[in-house]
């Protein structure tokens, strides 16, 4: 056997491996998140069938798993109770659309963009949807039904769940939990703790618990396709929730990609990725499924049992769909206490606790954005809370920018005397001083010894004040974005009214957007009130851009553009003369 074949006979032993242990993994998970996201066990099944198989076959990364995720679960949660009134067909319709937007913006290449999301945006938003699926889950753990309308809701629900506690179901979520939390690190590697909770706690049900509430009749069999449900007039309320699942559902799917890259050294395609599941997000809108993404923890067990191509993913989803097709009777058995202790552990895990136990440390502006997001994902819902989380932390990036680049523009005086001087008499020269005499007698000396001194003027000049500087050098280095735009002016305007001549010098300047474009605008007018002259140095490549589309700088004669210091020299004597 030649050594390629081994290799491919080993890659393919991997993804089996893979593919068997995503589905282990992804099985419990599915069926927890759709009955949190509202919409039946099955759904998640159906969810992690058709955005896994669509993710293998079309996404931009060769060993994701897809499937629906805590965020998604949540998110559609809001959807259904919120914005869909319950309305299965409106609820669908929204996920349809969301899946239409993540197609646009991989066809729009806006994949690799998704990757600046404000991280203190996405851990607050993180572990809202942890701390929101404890609360909600809380009801079912002991006994009662789920609350729907928000954490809120099922937050004062919580007095009656208690003193009304079904003892058998309470024992079920705690020992499910227990097991979730003790199962002995050298099992794992075997099964899964939340497929060992699974077991243990239907079994427990089945043997001495049997009057506790399961999911019972969750269907078998292929899923009818139901077409959504949206009329034209519905489609701007639909427009928010649409976009925030596809935001979610986008950031959730990268994110998870990058993971997979780390463990795999691999890379994966960022459009690709929201083209693939975009398009399965759409399928699953038309089988009536959870929408789903990149699914962290089955795509972790995927690699690291050997995964290594898109056949795992593949795997993945046809063992589910196989076990979809006889798992009804089985899975009628499965306690709402027992899925309710996974998702607690689910949500416990899924609080970022390593960002929230350094929030001090951090600036407090981002500290501002994570209360922001995490405060009103729980007290309103996410869609406020994202589109809030993204503004205030533009909001408070912009203030950090503003401080770097007013800290980039520099204000120096040129003395007269060195700066108007000429070093070596050549310009002494081309003015028609043949010999310095001349240049010495304005000086109010008696001899022409001055034309060789060190510092020679090529034009009649009174040196009343020696240490005078009438020009002033302004540069300007690095970015200059909206962000300074609004103190620009100010900071600079004196020193530009303190000089007869300014150099705006942007030899150094990488970037300018409209907004800064505009001030430099207002700061050329400026100057011309205060009868300062203008000269603008080593403007070029991408700081033109703006400047050159608005005109800004249409009032400062043509003549005064320079390419050097030695130019904005020449035009200074030139205008001080």
């Amino acid at each position: 056997m030649s050594l390629q074949t081994s290799e491919k006979l080993q890659g393919l032993r991997g993804d089996v491996f893979g593919g068997l242990t995503a589905a282990v993994v992804a099985l419990p998970l599915s069926l927890a998140f759709g009955v949190a996201s509202g919409l039946g066990a099955v759904a998640g099944l159906y969810g992690a069938i058709v955005v896994g198989l669509a993710g293998a076959l079309l996404g931009g990364s060769k060993t994701q798993i897809s499937g629906p995720t805590a965020p998604l679960s949540v998110a559609m949660a809001v959807v259904f109770v919120d914005y869909a009134n319950q309305d299965l067909g409106k609820a669908l319709a929204i996920v349809a659309l969301a899946g239409l937007i993540q197609m646009l913006m991989g066809a729009l290449r806006l994949g690799s963009y998704m990757a600046y999301t404000p991280y203190a945006v996405v851990s607050g938003f993180t572990s809202a949807v942890g701390l929101i699926i404890i609360l909600v889950q809380v009801l079912p753990f002991f006994g009662t039904e789920v609350a729907l309308g928000g954490a809120l809701k099922s937050l004062r629900s919580w007095p009656d769940a208690v003193s009304n506690a079904d003892p058998s179901a309470l024992a079920l979520g705690v020992v499910t939990l227990a097991v979730c939390i003790f199962w002995p690190e050298r099992l794992r590697r075997y099964l899964p703790p939340s497929v060992a909770a699974l077991l243990i706690g239907t079994l427990l049900s089945v043997l001495w618990l049997s009057d506790v509430p399961t999911l019972a009749e969750v269907p078998s069999g292929l899923p009818d396709v139901k077409l959504p449900e949206l009329q034209l007039s519905d489609l701007g309320a639909a427009l928010p929730p649409a976009v925030t699942i596809a935001l979610l559902g986008s950031i959730n799917s990268l994110l998870t990609a990058r993971v997979a890259d780390s463990l795999t050294l691999q890379s994966h395609e960022p459009n690709r990725e929201l083209l693939g599941v975009g398009f399965a997000n759409v399928l699953v809108a038309l089988v009536g499924g959870v929408p789903g993404a990149g699914a962290t923890s089955c795509t972790v067990a995927n690699v690291r049992a050997g995964g290594r191509s898109r056949v795992s993913g593949v795997l993945c989803a046809t063992i589910l769909l196989a076990l979809v097709l006889g798992l009804g009777r089985i899975a009628d058995a499965i306690p709402h206490a027992v899925l309710a202790g996974i998702l607690i552990k689910i949500g416990f895990e899924i609080i970022d606790w390593r960002y929230i136990t350094r929030i001090h440390l951090v600036p407090r502006e981002n500290l501002v954005v994570l209360a922001l997001t995490l405060g009103l994902s729980v007290v309103s819902d996410l869609v406020v809370a994202v589109a809030v989380g993204l503004i205030a932390a533009a909001m408070t990036s912009a203030r950090q920018l503003e401080r770097l680049e007013l800290d980039m523009v520099v204000s120096t005086p040129l003395l007269d005397m060195t700066f108007l001087a000429d070093d070596d008499g050549d310009d002494a020269d081309d003015d028609g001083d043949d010999d310095g005499d001349d240049a010495g007698d304005a000086d109010g000396g008696d001899d022409g010894d001055d034309a060789g001194d060190e510092f020679d003027f090529d034009f009649d000049l009174e040196m009343d004040d020696p240490f005078a500087a009438r020009t002033g050098l302004l540069s300007l280095r690095g970015s200059f974005t909206v962000a300074s735009s609004t103190k620009l002016f100010s900071t600079i305007r004196s020193d530009v009214a303190e000089h007869e001549v300014v150099i705006l010098d942007f030899t150094q300047t990488v970037f300018i957007d409209d907004s800064a474009a505009l001030v430099l605008g207002q700061l050329v007018d400026a100057a011309i009130v205060s009868d300062t002259e203008c000269i603008v140095m080593g403007l070029s490549g991408m700081a033109s851009t703006s400047v050159e589309a608005l005109d800004v700088l249409r009032r400062v004669p043509e003549d005064h553009f320079v390419d050097d210091l030695d130019g904005a020299r020449a035009v200074a004597r030139r205008i001080l003369l």
